[in-house]
């Protein structure tokens, strides 16, 4: 009988995260709130000011960086709270308050990028020279003077901002239809009892024993999705329209180019890695002839993607034992690393169990001044310990830049998080295939792995491909219907999957309509190069030791004081260069061999 679901009283403290040390109540919170409501407007006062004096560019910058600074941990506790009950309508009120004051902030400060693209370089130059505090600044008035072509006057910067809330409508409404109003159908599980379909539940019903419940799972998802396709076509593209709209008024060639200039990534990454992917396919393909020798079906169809290779693989992993040994994993790091790992996984930095109107998966959170924070549903399985190794990576990368850097560069950015939560995984999995004795354990390490790869770095891919695409569909002038997506779509699974021997269903012409990450556009790929970069780091590490350690751990400390590119390059990976991806490939064929030899194939 299935174990309910404890309510949130009922779970130990300690095993909660402390977000008491953010506020340490609630009425703490409202009178930040009420500060920082009362001190936007001040902002103002600065208006005109900047190209003055050093002294008065730097303390404009300075108030901008107090305020934002109390912002974002307003913002960030009202939202942990929200999450760890969402039936509370309290914590979404503070929640959506939080949201509304960031937005207020966002436009009321939306002239300062005008205003210092308008003081003449030389004048800049000079203000550096004459204010030594202003250096503080330096990389990040390089980094808005770099983008100046695409800056507009203060008050198109002011309707753009102001924006804001606008701008996320098709991402909020495809939230409503994907978790509110979309019903999904009952379905006949394993054991033939009637089951109820949803969002959590699809995945395990994918990797159910029976191959009608994976069937019937996929048919009523995606059958569900193709019902409301007109309705979510006309979103995507509404999200599509609006990417072109704000690459045409910034001036970018493209909707690509203006998504990678952010953060000053050259357009040829992206493509360089659907590129290569798309050459090396042959390894993918190869692993899903493994796949279908293993399962031993007449026919390999898109629901029989996520069955576990290795039954009754999962072990039974607690908590205190998976925390143990991810330490032991990444001892590779060094013994700074390993003790701040240790210390934060033993004080209230996680929000271990689930309960009832907790919020699903897994995230790594916190703003400057606080410690990280890690929110879990761990369920005692092998795959939450990788959970857990994943998101203290995004930890302890938190960790080390705010604890180094100040304020203007202590965030970082998704080009790099993702490979300091993916090299854990990667030292985790290593350190499992060396010490594991049993057969299958080791066999279901090795099928995580590349699950992992296939999961992140090929379909990941893929979504990018599709994202590309429909982008320079709608920037050519031609409709983005629902039949051209689908068309899209069918043809990225014919050549990733149909070539490599896998029935392409029907159905999977609709799946980019339940993609949520479609609406963050041109984010998925980093996933992709994330876990590429990860790779090479993780074999630097393992063959060159310390020396590795140190470039990796730099870049650790580095937040955003540099330009991504440029900090993953000193760390020893060029992702200009298609090299780590076919490296990353490379290694996923060593894993089909490893993982044939441990099933006997």
């Amino acid at each position: 009988m299935a174990k309910e679901t404890p309510t949130r009283e009922s779970i130990a403290i300690e095993d909660t995260w402390e977000l008491e040390s953010i506020f340490a109540n609630d009425d703490i919170w409202e009178e930040k709130y009420a500060y920082c409501m009362q001190q936007t407007p001040k902002m103002e006062q600065f208006k005109g000011t900047f190209g003055q004096s050093g002294a008065n560019l730097y303390t404009a910058l300075q108030f901008r960086d107090q305020l934002s600074e109390i912002i974002e941990r307003l913002f960030v506790y009202a939202n942990m709270r929200f999450h760890e009950d969402t039936t509370k309508a309290k914590y979404q009120a503070l929640a959506d308050r939080s949201m509304s004051l960031m937005a207020n902030f966002a436009a009321a400060g939306a002239f300062y990028t005008p205003e210092i693209l308008s003081i003449p370089q030389e004048t800049l130059e000079a203000f550096f020279a004459q204010e030594q505090k202003l250096s503080l600044y330096k990389h990040q008035i390089e980094e808005i003077t770099r983008a100046k072509p695409h800056i507009r006057s203060a008050e198109v910067e002011e309707v753009l901002a102001s924006m804001a809330e606008l701008s996320q409508a098709p991402e909020k409404i495809f939230e409503m239809i994907d978790n509110a109003d979309l019903r999904l159908p009952k379905i006949t599980d394993a054991d033939g009892s009637e089951a109820q379909l949803s969002l959590g539940s699809y995945v395990l019903f994918l990797q159910s024993s029976s191959s009608e419940t994976r069937k019937a799972a996929f048919e009523g998802m995606h059958g569900t999705f193709k019902a409301q396709q007109n309705t979510i076509a006309a979103n995507l593209a509404t999200q599509v329209k609006k990417n072109i709209f704000l690459a045409r008024t910034r001036k970018y060639e493209t909707t690509l180019d203006m998504a990678l200039d952010a953060n000053n990534i050259p357009s040829g990454v992206y493509t360089n890695l659907i590129a290569a992917v798309n050459t090396h396919l042959p390894a993918l393909h190869r692993y899903l002839a493994l796949r279908k020798k293993i399962l031993a079906v007449d026919e390999l169809h898109m629901y029989d993607l996520y069955v576990p290779l290795v039954a009754d693989s999962d072990k039974q992993v607690l908590f205190d034992e998976a925390r143990e040994t991810v330490a032991k994993a990444l001892a590779p790091l060094g013994a700074e690393y390993v003790t701040q790992l240790s210390k934060g996984m033993h004080s209230r930095w996680i929000d271990v169990y689930e309960n009832t109107g907790k919020r699903g998966g897994a995230y790594s959170w916190g703003a400057y001044g606080t410690h990280p924070f890690v929110l879990l549903n761990y369920q005692n399985r092998l795959d939450d310990m990788f959970t857990l190794a994943h998101e203290m990576g995004h930890s302890m990368h938190s960790f080390f830049t705010w604890r180094e850097q100040p304020y203007p560069y202590a965030n970082y950015t998704i080009f790099l998080a993702e490979i300091a939560s993916t090299l854990n995984e990667a030292l985790l999995t290593d350190y499992l295939l060396k010490t594991t004795t049993d057969t299958k354990t080791k066999a279901y390490v090795l099928n995580h792995y590349l699950e992992g790869l296939r999961g992140t770095l090929f379909r990941q891919t893929m979504f990018a491909d599709f994202e590309l695409q429909i982008h320079q569909h709608a920037e050519a002038g031609e409709a983005l219907t629902p039949e051209v997506m689908c068309e899209i779509y069918k043809n990225l699974n014919n050549r990733y999957f149909g070539d490599g021997g896998v029935v392409v269903d029907d159905l999977i012409a609709w799946e980019w309509s339940r993609i949520p990450h479609f609406y963050s556009s041109f984010y998925v790929y980093q996933y992709a190069t994330g876990i590429s970069a990860s790779s090479a780091l993780a074999r630097a590490i393992i063959s060159e030791g310390q020396p590795a350690v140190d470039r990796y751990l730099n870049m650790l400390h580095s937040g955003s004081s540099g330009y991504s590119i440029d900090l993953l390059r000193a760390a020893g990976v060029d992702m200009t260069s298609p090299a780590p991806v076919e490296a990353a490939i490379a290694e996923f064929e060593r894993g089909v061999t490893e993982l044939e030899a441990a099933l006997g194939q």
